[in-house]
């Protein structure tokens, strides 16, 4: 690896890293990297066409769904560039900017994640506890309010950022842990005083992911609540069973994204590869997963996709 100069006042470039340790592997490693982004892109781009084509997904769960994998595709694109560069063609340098600008874009997709699975677990409390009230609750229009909404929030939250990192002098070797960048990442470089940008990372994590999933999880108690009162066993599981997706997309998403927080605020001393593979795991997880869990637990893109990929007539 090159020598990488330090700045007293500023700097031009960041130096990312792949996996040095494994450096045997690295060909594999990238390998299945690719892999990870195809089964992202063309599962989440699947959903998508599907959701737009067939008529009967018209509706508020799969508007959500299309969201959601809209998204995915966004963490995919994100991170993609710099994966490629530093693993692929061997070009670890990014430039500042571009690095701040990744860095955007990978936790505004992020934010807007949480987002969207909050308003699916809303949407499953309506049609669980309230539905009668469905369609009247849950119209075009106010599905497209709660999508800007959260689109809204999520950039209101990421954009001081930036902003906050170009303000500071970094004068250490300017060498991050992984192959694209992020905020925690990036807050261990400058030598002066981070008190403001920490202060403000943990405070938005708080008031979107803490608060989300506390909502989350207050609507599956309501659910739970309700299914619990209906009396045939079976209902009780066919209900349930339109939660599983949803449910599953939550802990891919939540449990990778916490393990990251908490390595890098409470395991600092951690190797590196424990970083790497739950910031891997935060990013690559959820977008390859999602598709799949959709794919094989709703019956309309299931059949569509057989009729699309086998050939299948049902």
């Amino acid at each position: 690896m090159r020598s990488i100069q330090t700045n007293t006042s500023s700097t031009t470039s960041f130096t990312l890293t792949g996996f040095p340790e494994m450096e045997s592997m690295e060909h594999w490693l990238a390998a299945l990297l690719l892999l990870l982004y195809i089964i992202s892109i063309v599962g989440n781009a699947l959903i998508v066409f599907i959701i737009k084509e067939e008529q009967s997904l018209h509706q508020p769960m799969y508007y959500f769904l299309s969201l959601l994998s809209v998204n995915d595709l966004g963490v995919s694109f994100s991170t993609l560039p710099t994966v490629l560069a530093s693993m692929c063609f061997h070009v670890p340098e990014t430039a500042f900017d571009a690095c701040l600008a990744q860095m955007f874009f990978i936790h505004f997709f992020s934010w807007t994640e949480s987002g969207i699975l909050l308003a699916m677990s809303f949407d499953r409390y309506v049609a669980i506890c309230n539905p009668l009230h469905y369609s009247s609750v849950l119209t075009d229009a106010r599905v497209a309010q709660m999508g800007m909404s959260i689109i809204i929030r999520s950039f209101c939250m990421v954009f001081p950022l930036p902003f906050l990192l170009k303000r500071l002098p970094f004068c250490k070797a300017n060498v991050l842990t992984h192959s694209y960048c992020l905020h925690p990442d990036l807050l261990r470089l400058p030598c002066g005083d981070t008190t403001i940008n920490s202060m403000y990372g943990l405070f938005i994590v708080i008031s979107a992911f803490g608060v989300d999933s506390v909502l989350i999880l207050l609507s599956y108690v309501l659910i739970l609540h309700s299914v619990l009162a209906i009396a045939s066993r079976e209902e009780r599981l066919k209900t349930l069973n339109t939660c599983v997706s949803h449910i599953s997309a939550v802990l891919i998403f939540y449990v990778p994204m916490i393990s990251v927080s908490m390595v890098h605020r409470f395991v600092k001393h951690a190797p590196e590869y424990v970083h790497k593979f739950t910031s891997l795991a935060y990013l690559f997880v959820p977008p390859m997963l999602n598709p799949i869990i959709y794919s094989i637990k709703t019956k309309e893109i299931h059949r569509r996709l057989h009729k699309m990929l086998l050939g299948t007539k049902f």
